[in-house]
């Protein structure tokens, strides 16, 4: 079980939202922290501390007011510290080599890989020819519905028919490196993990699995480390004091 950070940008900073509040209209979100920091600050403390694999995650869409400054903010931290870490948010297989040549380790996909409420693997197949498998991350963010947890798009707000199982996991895992999955439902809240989605996970003897959303203490940490088995990776977003929260940075760092 490995920490992995995060650098969150909407609107052209380094954020903490709520994740179920964010809409594209209005490029709308519920803010839980905007920082002073610019993302370059972050990479560069990931870096100092050896933290590889943590991800960026741009949330306006392309096209949006805010979309070039998130960009020039993600390159920014990518520029800090090539070849550390992730990026995602509006990733295709147009855009995916840019990323690259900017210095991400991986690229991050989801609505482009799950169309139409489906998987789309014309699409899968056309951005793993780009990236290759080992420099892609399917992200296979989740919300709960009727006791199933469903594979979610457009920055978390759209349901697909796709249900997050062990079989998922085995089929998409031979077309990637890892998977990301926020638990969409309490990302931002530090309300406490989905112990259901994590025990899935930690189930699941694949690849390596991140997941992030709702840690609010250590006892979340300890709780997620049993359910996970060990083999769950972690993210925290609000509750961690670089973003305003209780939970110190170096004693997450030590404790894991």
């Amino acid at each position: 079980m490995r920490f992995r950070p995060c650098i969150d940008i909407h609107n052209g900073k380094v954020k903490q939202i709520v994740g179920g509040s964010l809409k594209d209209k209005d490029n709308y979100a519920e803010d839980n922290f905007v920082s002073e920091k610019d993302a370059a600050w972050y990479a560069d403390l990931y870096k100092s501390r050896g933290l590889y694999g943590g991800h960026i995650i741009l949330l306006n869409p392309s096209g949006s007011d805010y979309y070039e400054e998130d960009v020039r903010q993600a390159c920014l931290a990518l520029a800090a510290w090539p070849g550390g870490l992730q990026i995602g948010g509006g990733m295709t297989d147009e855009n995916a080599e840019f990323f690259l040549e900017k210095g991400a380790s991986h690229i991050i996909v989801t609505s482009f890989v799950f169309r139409n409420g489906q998987i789309d693997y014309g699409n899968l197949e056309r951005i793993k020819a780009v990236t290759g498998k080992e420099h892609l991350v399917l992200d296979l963010s989740c919300r709960k519905r009727n006791d199933a947890y469903y594979i979610v798009t457009d920055r978390w707000q759209k349901f697909t028919k796709v249900k997050l199982t062990e079989d998922v996991l085995d089929e998409l895992s031979g077309y990637c490196d890892e998977f990301l999955i926020h638990a969409v439902d309490v990302e931002g809240k530090a309300s406490g993990i989905e112990t259901d989605l994590v025990s899935l996970l930690g189930r699941w003897k694949g690849l390596p699995v991140t997941y992030a959303g709702g840690v609010a203490g250590f006892e979340d940490l300890a709780l997620l480390k049993k359910l996970g088995g060990g083999r769950v990776d972690v993210t925290i977003g609000s509750a961690l004091d670089l973003f305003g929260g209780d939970m110190n940075f170096e004693e997450v760092l030590h404790y894991l």
